[in-house]
């Protein structure tokens, strides 16, 4: 199989430099490749200057595993973004209809939707009609243009197109100087072309997804996937498992959220961070008890007159030994609630 691709350089000779995967020109051998690149030009200008595109074999597709008929994920890894890892470090799906395909999240490059979007044409040639972005935190949504550019809808929350706006220019500046420049070539933000205010259905030809979102909880712009032939929730962030929780929202919205799921028949759930499926709503207890410990340890702690600067040294520090990366989210979870509760 041969892709297209451009080659994106970070400025003169000697910086760093990547070859781009522009997706649909994907063909059986090299002349039809670039017969399909001469008979429609992709547009280049979001790329800046880049060289001209060619075809070369095809790269390496993410790793997924199908966890219910028709629906796979790539689990990230549970590590903070480095130059090592890239950063591969949440999880992402995709689920393929009778017609169309639906992604899932996207990762924190456009090198992540790039393989993504390989994992997709080893297993189906029908197009990718949506990509799905279940928040607005910055390892979720920086491949969905690859997508985009293959004609998929850009699905989001209403609030998600100005919280990116925001928010761009700092995501895309920690995400470079924490990953590095050269993984980080041809990362831009995505559009979001389908803002959601509540509710709707996706149907991908005999699977209908149902996309809700959330008022104020793990972040403001939460939303999950419900695919209803196989039980499967992606829960984005309102789940994580392993991987220290991270709040950016509400804690009593974030545990509204979740009782509200609970609700949901679902055999199985995809949460944004951790394994790539955990039994639902089982899956969900964990992060119940850590959230459940954080408001009763933040309230004790306002009771107790105890100044935020101490308080966050002890609010849910009994739940470290269950929580990888506990010492770099928890702090800023116990100041989130603090601040939240203090006045309530």
């Amino acid at each position: 199989m041969f892709e297209a691709v451009v080659m994106l350089c970070a400025g003169l000779d000697g910086a760093p430099c990547r070859a781009a995967l522009l997706p649909g020109y994907e063909a059986a051998d090299l002349t039809r490749c670039e017969a399909a690149l001469s008979a429609s030009p992709p547009d280049l200008s979001a790329f800046g200057v880049p060289s001209a595109p060619l075809c070369q074999p095809g790269g390496e597709g993410l790793e997924t595993v199908e966890i219910a008929e028709g629906v796979f994920v790539h689990a990230g890894l549970i590590e903070e973004p480095d130059p090592d890892n890239r950063g591969d470090v949440s999880n992402l799906g995709f689920v393929i209809g009778a017609e169309s395909v639906a992604v899932i999240d996207s990762g924190s490059a456009r090198w992540i939707g790039e393989a993504t979007w390989r994992a997709i044409r080893a297993r189906t040639d029908k197009p990718v009609s949506h990509v799905i972005l279940t928040h607005m935190h910055p390892d979720h949504v920086f491949g969905a243009p690859v997508f985009a550019e293959a004609g998929a809808e850009v699905v989001g929350h209403a609030r998600l197109s100005r919280a990116l706006a925001d928010r761009q220019a700092n995501y895309l500046d920690s995400l470079n100087r924490l990953i590095g420049v050269g993984p980080m070539l041809g990362t831009r933000m995505p559009t979001v072309t389908m803002p959601v205010d509540s509710g709707i259905t996706l149907d991908l030809g005999g699977r209908v997804l149902t996309v809700t979102t959330w008022p104020l909880a793990h972040s403001p712009t939460d939303l999950t996937v419900y695919d209803a032939t196989t039980g499967t929730l992606f829960a984005g962030d309102l789940l994580f498992h392993d991987h220290a929780p991270a709040l950016d929202g509400s804690v009593l919205g974030w545990q509204a959220a979740l009782t509200a799921l609970r609700g949901l028949p679902a055999a199985r759930v995809v949460p944004g961070h951790g394994a790539a499926s955990l039994p639902w709503p089982k899956g969900a207890e964990a992060l119940e008890h850590y959230l459940e410990t954080l408001l009763a340890d933040t309230r004790a702690a306002i009771a107790a007159g105890t100044r935020l600067g101490d308080a966050v040294q002890t609010i849910a520090a009994g739940e470290a030994p269950h929580w990888h990366l506990f010492d770099a989210y928890n702090p800023r979870n116990a100041t989130v609630a603090f601040t939240e509760l203090e006045w309530e």
